[in-house]
C-alpha cells in the first residue's frame, strides 16, 4: 500500500514491492548505526592507548632507531610508548630520533623514574657487558623489566611480532666479549686435517664439532659412548651442514682399546681433540674406581694411541678443578695433565737422543720413538649451557615456584661460553708447540647466589617473596672458590691477552706411567680407598674437602700403594 501510495502522489510507476522498501529502510538504519558506534569505539581505543601504553626505553639500535621505535609502537593494542634511546656512544647523547631523545646511562637514572619507565628492550647485540650488566642491575632494582628484540633483519616479513619480544637470560648477562682469533691461522693449520673428537656429543666436544665445520677439513673423526647424543648429534649435523659425509660417527668408550685402535688403524687422525669425561663432582666422589678408569684410564688409552699412529697434535680438555684438587673429579684430570705433561718430555727426549740410544724398556707407555706427538693442555671454568650446569637448573626451579637450591651463601665459581672454551681448544690446538697447559682469563668469579636471585628478578618475581632460596650445605668434594693456578705454578704471557701458559712444577715425570698402571690395576680391582690413597700420593696437593676421604689426609703415606693390596 505504500509503495502505491507513492507512486500515487509523485506519478511514478509502481515498481518496487513495499517489502523491499522496509528491508531497506531497516538495512540502511542498521549500517549508519553501526558506523557511529565504531567511530565512536575507536575514538576511545586510541584514548585509552594514549594513556595505557608503557613507557619503554631501547638500548642500542640507534642505527635503525626510528624503524624500531615505530616497529615497537605500531604492535597490536599499542602497548608500548617509546620515550627514549640508550647510547654508548657519547656523540650521540641529546639528540633525537623521531622526536625521541638520546641519553646516557647516567641520564637515564634521573630520567626513569620521573617518566615510570616500565621497560627497556636490548636492541643490540654488541653492547659492552659489562655496561649491559650495569644497566640491567639498575633495572631490576627498580622493577623495571628488561627484554630483548631481535635485529631488523629476523623479523617476520619485515614486521616486528610480539612473540619475537623475548625476556632477557642470565646467560646473555655472564656473556663476555668473545676471544677473537685469527681465522687464517686456523684454516692454515687445520684446513684438509683429520680430527678425531672423543666425547663428540658433549658440550665443549660438539662445540668444537661445529666450529670447526666452518673450516674445510679433510674428516671429522666423532666418538662418543651415548648412543642418544651421538645420534641427536648426527641429526643436528645434518641440518647445518646438509649432509654428514667427512663425517665418522663411533659409539665407543674411551676405555674400549681394541675398538679405538681400531678407528685409529682406519681413520689414521692428525689432530686429536680428547674433551671425554666424567665431570660430575658428587657422583666421582662415590665412584673414585670409575673415576679412574674413565679419566685416567681412557686418556691414557687415547694419548698412547696418538703416540703410537704418530698424530700430529693431542689437545687435552681438563678442568680448573685439577688445581689444588679437594676431590676425586679434579685429582683424577690432574694426574691424567701429569701423564700427558710426562709424554711430551719423553717425546723430546726421543726426538733429542741419538738413533737407538733412548732406552724405552722403563717406559712401557711408550708405543714409538718418531717423537712426532705435541701434547697440549687446556684448563677450562663451567661452562653456560653444558650439561648438569646450575643454570638449567634453576630455571627448572623457578619454573616450578622454587625453592631455588644453592650449596651455600658464599659460593663462587668462574663462568665461560661454550663458544669461547671452544675458541680456546682450537687456539691452543694451533698455537702450542708441546707440553704447555693453556688457561684462560675468565674475568671475576659469580657468587651463585648472586646468580639465583637475578635469574629470579628477570623472571619478574621477587627473591625471598615469590621463590625462595633454600642452602643445602657444600656437596662432598665441593670447595666454596675454584682457583686459577696452583700456588706453585707461573704464569707466561702469549700473543693473546685473555690466553696465558701456566709453567707447571714436573713432579715425578719420571715415575707417572709406573705410578698410574698401579693407579689403574687398583681401580680395576674396585677398591675405592687404595685408589683414593694413591691418587694423593701421586697428587701431592690432593686435598680432600667435605669428604668422607678427608681421613686419609691425616695418614702419613710415604710411598705408593702396592697393587697386590
Amino acid at each position: 500500500m505504500i509503495s502505491i501510495a507513492v507512486s500515487a502522489i509523485f506519478k511514478i510507476p509502481y515498481l518496487v514491492p513495499s517489502s523491499v522498501l522496509i528491508i531497506y529502510f531497516f538495512t540502511a538504519s542498521f549500517l549508519i548505526f553501526a558506523y557511529r558506534i565504531w567511530v565512536k569505539e575507536l575514538y576511545h581505543r586510541s584514548l585509552k592507548a594514549k594513556f595505557t601504553a608503557e613507557n619503554v626505553l631501547i638500548f642500542g639500535g640507534t642505527n635503525s632507531g626510528a624503524l624500531l621505535k615505530k616497529a615497537i609502537e605500531s604492535i597490536a593494542g599499542r602497548l608500548y610508548k617509546v620515550v627514549g634511546f640508550i647510547e654508548e656512544n657519547e656523540n650521540l647523547w641529546s639528540k633525537s630520533i623521531d622526536n625521541t631523545k638520546i641519553y646516557s646511562f647516567e641520564q637515564v637514572k634521573a630520567f626513569a623514574l620521573k617518566c615510570k619507565i616500565k621497560y627497556l628492550f636490548l636492541a643490540s647485540d654488541d653492547i659492552d657487558v659489562e655496561l649491559k650488566n650495569r644497566v640491567v642491575d639498575y633495572c631490576l632494582t627498580r622493577n623495571i623489566n628488561v627484554k630483548i628484540i631481535p635485529a631488523v633483519q629476523k623479523w617476520v616479513d619485515g614486521n616486528l611480532q610480539t612473540r619475537q619480544i623475548k625476556n632477557l637470560k642470565i646467560e646473555d648477562l655472564l656473556n663476555r666479549p668473545s676471544i677473537e682469533l685469527a681465522p687464517e691461522h686456523l684454516q692454515k693449520s687445520l684446513t684438509r686435517k683429520r680430527i678425531l673428537i672423543t666425547g663428540a656429543a658433549g658440550s665443549i666436544g660438539s662445540g668444537i664439532v661445529k666450529q670447526l665445520m666452518g673450516i674445510d677439513v679433510e674428516q671429522l673423526i666423532l666418538c662418543d659412548n651415548r648412543e642418544t647424543a651421538l645420534y641427536e648429534l648426527q641429526y643436528q649435523l645434518q641440518q647445518i651442514a646438509g649432509g654428514t659425509d667427512n663425517m665418522v660417527f663411533c659409539l665407543s668408550d674411551v676405555r674400549n682399546k681394541e675398538v679405538l685402535q681400531n678407528l685409529f688403524e682406519t681413520h689414521k687422525p692428525q689432530i686429536v681433540f680428547h674433551a671425554a669425561a666424567y665431570k660430575h663432582v658428587p657422583l666421582m666422589e662415590m665412584h673414585p674406581c670409575e673415576a679412574v678408569k674413565n679419566n685416567v684410564l681412557g686418556t691414557k688409552i687415547v694419548a698412547d694411541l696418538s703416540v703410537m699412529y704418530g698424530v700430529e697434535r693431542f689437545v687435552f680438555i681438563s678442568t680448573d678443578k685439577a688445581i689444588n684438587p679437594t676431590n676425586v673429579m679434579g685429582a683424577s684430570k690432574r694426574i691424567t695433565e701429569m701423564y700427558v705433561g710426562a709424554l711430551q718430555i719423553n717425546q723430546q727426549h726421543i726426538q733429542k737422543s741419538p738413533k737407538g740410544n733412548f732406552d724405552t724398556r722403563n717406559e712401557p707407555h711408550i708405543f714409538s720413538v718418531n717423537g712426532n706427538t705435541k701434547f697440549i693442555t687446556t684448563r677450562f671454568g663451567n661452562v653456560l649451557g653444558s650439561n648438569g650446569s646450575v643454570i638449567p637448573r634453576f630455571k627448572a626451579q623457578i619454573d616450578k615456584g622454587g625453592p631455588v637450591t644453592v650449596t651455600h651463601p658464599e659460593i663462587m665459581r668462574y663462568f665461560m661460553t661454550i663458544s669461547e672454551a671452544c675458541s680456546l681448544v682450537l687456539e691452543a690446538a694451533t698455537m702450542g708447540r708441546g707440553g704447555e697447559i693453556f688457561v684462560f682469563d675468565m674475568g671475576e668469579p659469580v657468587k651463585i647466589a648472586d646468580l639465583a636471585n637475578k635469574m629470579i628478578k628477570l623472571t619478574g618475581l621477587v627473591p625471598g617473596k615469590d621463590i625462595h632460596l633454600e642452602y643445602t650445605g657444600l656437596r662432598p668434594g665441593e670447595k666454596l672458590y675454584e682457583e686459577v693456578l696452583n700456588k706453585d705454578e707461573e704464569i707466561i704471557p702469549t700473543h693473546h691477552k685473555k690466553i696465558m701458559i701456566s709453567r707447571v712444577n714436573k713432579q715425578a715425570t719420571n715415575t707417572i706411567a709406573h705410578d698410574i698402571e698401579d693407579l689403574i690395576a687398583l681401580a680395576e680391582k674396585n677398591k675405592n680407598i687404595l685408589v683414593v690413597k694413591q691418587m694423593k700420593v701421586i697428587v701431592a696437593e690432593y686435598k680432600s674437602k667435605n669428604s668422607f676421604y678427608e681421613k686419609l689426609d691425616v695418614i702419613e703415606m710415604p710411598e705408593l700403594i702396592s697393587v697386590s693390596a
